[in-house]
């Protein structure tokens, strides 16, 4: 079990990590909260129901990271398209954004969020280490907030292809980018493993 998910009987996963592994993975969730950013406020009126009917913004963000948390949804970036249908792609995008971004970054702040409410919750790590067990429903999120935190490390280390990630394996350990790239493998091979849990 050390360094992959398992599965548990009658569903769910375990997994066994020492204290720096959950203080690594507490830190990067903690940091994707705080990248995401805060929920819309509710309005002034104090109706729970405005949340609902709040329009989100119609602009990509400008941070990188969260362009790649939160792409378009219209538009082949790999395909040259006419002036017009560019026009009509961004417009499309811009439309659906602002019905759909409040929503994702919401649904990206509950899972980062439940990763550290299941850290939090492990007893203190003996020598093993601690043992992780998650619900079916827990696993789903915890495998939600890995594909966010590799895409939000991928994205820092500007990895745009597998040929990327075979370059990063052998950066010199003098590389500032080394323990970035440790954690993003690493990561990937956790969220490789839950997903296997989740197989029928």
């Amino acid at each position: 079990m050390p360094g992959h998910f398992e599965p548990l009987p009658g569903g769910g996963a375990a997994v066994a990590l020492d204290d720096v592994e959950i203080s690594i993975i507490r830190s990067l969730a903690v940091q994707l909260m705080e990248l995401i950013g805060p929920g819309p406020a509710e309005d002034a009126s104090g109706d729970p129901l405005a949340e609902l009917f709040a329009e989100g913004p119609s602009e990509p963000p400008s941070d990188p990271v969260l362009r790649r948390l939160f792409p378009d949804a219209y538009g082949d970036p790999g395909r040259s398209a006419s002036a017009k249908e560019a026009e009509e792609q961004r417009a499309h995008s811009a439309e659906f954004r602002r019905y759909t971004e409040n929503d994702l970054r919401a649904g990206k702040r509950e899972n980062a969020l439940a990763v550290i409410r299941s850290l939090d919750a492990l007893a203190p790590a003996g020598a093993g280490g601690s043992v992780l067990e998650l619900a079916p429903e827990e696993s789903r999120q915890w495998l939600g907030a890995l594909n966010d935190l590799r895409l939000a490390i991928g994205s820092r280390l500007e990895i745009g292809d597998e040929d990327d990630n075979e370059l990063l394996l052998h950066l010199p350990d003098e590389d500032p980018r080394k323990p970035m790239v440790m954690a993003y493998l690493w990561l990937g091979g956790l969220q490789e493993t839950l997903v296997s849990t989740l197989m029928p």
